[in-house]
């Protein structure tokens, strides 16, 4: 029994050592196989990759485990499992490889050269994407690990099928791994395993763009300043392609150029390198640029030097774009900005400070006078912050931009008043007033009811409106067909003229003070005075009389106000001495009337026509004027508390009342004498009629289509030098309406120009006009300047244009070709844009020009 179990034993024994052979054999054979299956590409490659300190006896690469890098499950690169079998199909090979090399190598190796000129110029996302993946490689090996083949093999085999990531998952992985990167050296230098060779010391080479280039992170910092800097000279250059001249004070704002209306066009120095990248050039056209730019560095800098010391300095100009946008000092000018406390509402006659501290007295509102400076200014008035191109007409007459007219006094103090209110970014006007707050239509309406022969619109075609407040009277009259002056002073009732001129509406600023009003005697169809807190009877009803003298015999004084209507005592005694005045004056009471709608009063008083009540007064008192006192000067002439005898003679001005409107307009005055000459030399009655002909010629052939003017953008005019008011009349039917002045240095034309159911003013364009700045939309000048020359600087006259057209505003003049030439440097040196025309019979230039909509100079006058 014991053998026959040994037996056993043996056999069984023998058994399982064969089976464990054959088991061990057939592991050995497939183990053989399997590695002679490998490919020989990869050991080659691998081969390839040495330390940094080129030590032939490193360990072999196949001892290392990634997790001795301590790594993070997001910071290893997984291995594709599927991708690792097929070793047929999915082999790396030396198209989508890339080589990767330590500072310390030799860059003559034949293996990294081999390596690097087999490189696929076709494959730039591929290669780009490689690249990332063996970054993550060379960080180990620079930290002196052992790394398995087979580990390393798998991925690069996985680097090589990766070729389908976009470029920004590429950017983001490659940031990814720089981090990783990052953390794994910050790692090893904690535990004494850096080695000597750091970051920027390593080179890495790269497929771009058809080239290959070998940087370091030093020579890429290099490259990053040469690229700023090719981009600053590119910037540079566009800048003195499209730079603006400097501006008058000699600043120069590099990011404005002046274009066609002078609107501004903005350079951002990122658009010009934005239009470098989308030129999308090649690198091998950078490399030739940067090789041009560096053969003319020395020249370039000089003058880059120039342009930026330009800038900072705010001086010079490139003379090569004087046609583009000159500086006011090409021109011979340097304009600054007004350095005086009524800031964007400079007015110069009426904010005299110096002056008007020095008045002893302000009993007859001296201070509200003009008081113009000794020498006048040539400084330009600054904008407004946020100042709009104006709201057009008729819609303007109801609301205006805030910010144009940033005042709200006004609206504060007579909101419930209706005279003004803020709504959002408008101010708005109701229509109403302090004597008409539910419109001003009705309010209109109500007085020709009272007295229907002051017949709006064809009887009554001119009015004066005294104390104006906003205007709304006036520009409500427009529907009647009614021309008014409206003024009132530059006071503490804020900006009430500006409110009316922004609106559309014609106003001054001007004040019954101690001086005549600036207009001829015995013009005016019709005065007007709502709730206006004038004292007429005082100093001996000066202000009373002074009406009195504007006002045409036979026409209307409208007086509504509180006397008329209210008991108090104070109005009681108002009333009576107003009374007593009106009667003195030989004025007729024709009516007193209550509005039950806005519970007031109006009187209505008419003017005499005739002599017979001054003959027949037993007290001559107010007295009648001298004969030597001309009823029709009126500039810087003092008040006189006396009345002048009506006309009564058949030709004599203020005898007869003028044709009804429209015709008046085109009808010579009848008091015209065909024994006199005219203006331009012929018998004055003919001499008006051609004028008015001539000026229908000019504005329908020329003025309306060849200047390029967008006459539906134009409300407010002004002609500089009426004479008869033809270039106005020939205007009467557009929506505008025009201030003509006369001057006090040319024959008084003014009367024929009221006579006709137009308006104007008297002034000497050697100061300042009594308007607030930007109130014209276009001003005209017919020969003015050049004889403005023998008494006055041409330069404070522009200056003085520059600062009453609003912003986009134009400038007609017509003059001899000597003048319009200085005023074309004078206009171009304030950024205006010009066009010149000859005339029809060659004897004058027409130019014309827009003024710009932004530019001011950056630097200030010395305060005044």
């Amino acid at each position: 029994m014991k053998r026959s179990t040994t037996a056993g034993s043996c056999y069984s024994s023998t058994t399982t050592t064969t089976i464990i052979f054959i088991s061990l054999s057939a592991l050995f054979l497939w183990l053989f196989t399997t590695s002679n299956n490998s490919s020989p590409t990869n050991i080659n490659n691998i081969s390839s990759i040495s330390r940094s300190d080129g030590n032939d006896d490193q360990p072999s690469a196949t001892t290392i485990a990634t997790h001795d890098l301590h790594l993070e499950p997001e910071q290893i690169l997984p291995v594709d499992p599927v991708k690792s079998t097929d070793h047929d199909d999915q082999q790396p090979t030396h198209d989508n490889i890339i080589q990767v090399n330590q500072n310390d190598d030799d860059p003559n190796d034949a293996s990294s050269s081999s390596s690097s000129n087999n490189i696929s110029e076709d494959d730039t996302s591929s290669t780009t994407q490689v690249q990332v993946e063996q970054e993550e490689e060379k960080v180990t090996l620079n930290n002196n690990e052992p790394q398995a083949k087979e580990s390393l093999e798998e991925e690069e085999k996985q680097a090589a099928l990766e070729t389908q990531t976009s470029e920004e998952s590429t950017v983001t992985h490659k940031q990814e791994i720089q981090q990783t990167k990052q953390d794994i050296n910050n790692h090893f230098h904690d535990d004494d395993h850096a080695t000597t060779s750091s970051s920027s010391e390593t080179t890495t080479t790269i497929s771009h763009n058809n080239y290959h280039e070998i940087i370091t992170d030093e020579d890429g910092q290099q490259r990053l300043e040469e690229h700023q800097k090719q981009e600053d000279d590119q910037f540079q250059q566009i800048q003195q392609k499209w730079h603006p001249k400097n501006d008058p004070t000699g600043a120069t704002s590099h990011d404005q150029i002046q274009h066609d209306e002078q609107e501004p066009i903005t350079l951002h120095h990122e658009q010009i390198i934005n239009h470098d990248d989308d030129d999308q050039a090649s690198s091998k056209d950078d490399q030739t640029k940067n090789k041009k730019k560096s053969s003319t560095q020395a020249d370039d800098e000089s003058t880059v030097s120039s342009e930026k010391e330009r800038r900072n300095n705010g001086g010079g100009s490139n003379k090569d774009e004087e046609d583009k946008s000159s500086s006011s000092e090409d021109y011979g000018y340097k304009w600054q900005m007004c350095n005086t406390s009524a800031g964007a509402d400079y007015i110069p006659c009426l904010d005299n400070e110096k002056v008007i501290s020095q008045i002893h007295t302000r009993k007859h509102h001296e201070h509200r006078e003009r008081h113009c400076p000794e020498d006048p200014p040539t400084c330009l008035v600054p904008l407004p912050n946020g100042y709009k191109r104006r709201i057009d007409w008729p819609q303007s007459r109801d609301k205006i931009w805030y910010h144009n007219v940033p005042h709200t006094l006004l609206a504060e103090v007579k909101g419930h008043q209706n005279w003004v209110k803020v709504v959002g970014e408008f101010l708005t006007f109701p229509g109403g007033g302090t004597q008409f707050i539910h419109g001003a239509l009705h309010y209109i309406d109500f007085i020709q009811e009272a007295v229907p022969d002051i017949a709006w619109g064809k009887h009554s075609r001119v009015v004066l409106d005294v104390g104006c407040g906003v205007a709304s009277l006036g520009g409500y009259l427009f529907e009647r067909d009614v021309l008014t002056m409206s003024f009132a002073p530059k006071d503490e009732h804020e900006a009430q003229v500006q409110f009316a001129l922004e609106r559309g509406i014609p106003a001054i600023s001007a004040v019954m003070g101690s001086q005549r009003l600036p207009f001829p005697s015995r013009v005016f169809d019709v005065v007007h005075c709502a709730r206006c807190r004038v004292p007429w009877h005082a100093d001996g009803g000066a202000l009373l009389l002074e009406l009195n003298r504007v006002l045409r015999p036979g026409g209307y004084f409208v007086w509504s106000a509180t006397p008329v209507y209210q008991k108090l005592e104070e109005d009681v005694q108002i009333w009576r001495e107003m009374s007593n005045l009106t009667v003195a004056m030989c004025w007729e009471l024709i009516t007193i009337k209550k509005d039950k709608l806005n519970s007031v009063g109006v009187a209505i008083y008419r003017k005499p026509d005739s002599n017979d009540c001054y003959e027949q007064r037993k007290r001559n008192s107010p007295p009648m004027c001298k004969l030597a006192d001309d009823p029709n000067a009126a500039w810087y002439v003092p008040l006189q508390s006396c009345m002048h005898k009506t006309p009564v003679g058949e030709n004599e001005r203020g005898s007869q009342w003028p044709e009804e409107w429209p015709e008046r307009i085109e009808t010579p005055p009848y008091w015209l004498n065909n024994s006199e000459m005219g203006i331009h030399g012929k018998p004055s009655p003919d001499d008006f009629t051609s004028d008015y002909q001539h000026w229908k010629k000019v504005v329908q052939k020329s003025y309306m289509d060849g200047l390029g003017i967008n006459w539906s953008n134009v409300r407010n005019v002004m002609d500089m030098k009426a004479v008869y008011g033809g270039f106005a009349a020939a205007l009467k039917e557009m929506k505008v309406w025009v201030m003509n002045v006369v001057n006090i240095d040319s024959p008084d034309t003014l009367p024929i120009i009221y006579e006709r159911g137009l308006f104007g003013i008297y002034h000497d364009w050697c100061e300042s006009f009594s308007t607030y700045p930007r109130t014209y939309d276009l001003l005209h000048a017919d020969h003015l300047f050049s004889g403005l020359k023998k008494r006055c600087k041409v330069v404070t006259v522009v200056a003085e244009v520059d600062r009453i057209v609003r912003p986009g505003g134009k400038l007609i003049v017509r003059d001899d070709s000597k003048t319009i030439g200085e005023i074309d440097k004078m206009l171009k040196s304030l950024q205006w844009k010009v066009s010149m025309n000859l005339s029809e019979n060659e004897q004058h230039v027409v130019l014309t020009a827009h003024k710009s909509q932004t530019w001011r100079p950056d630097s200030y006058a010395p305060p005044s």
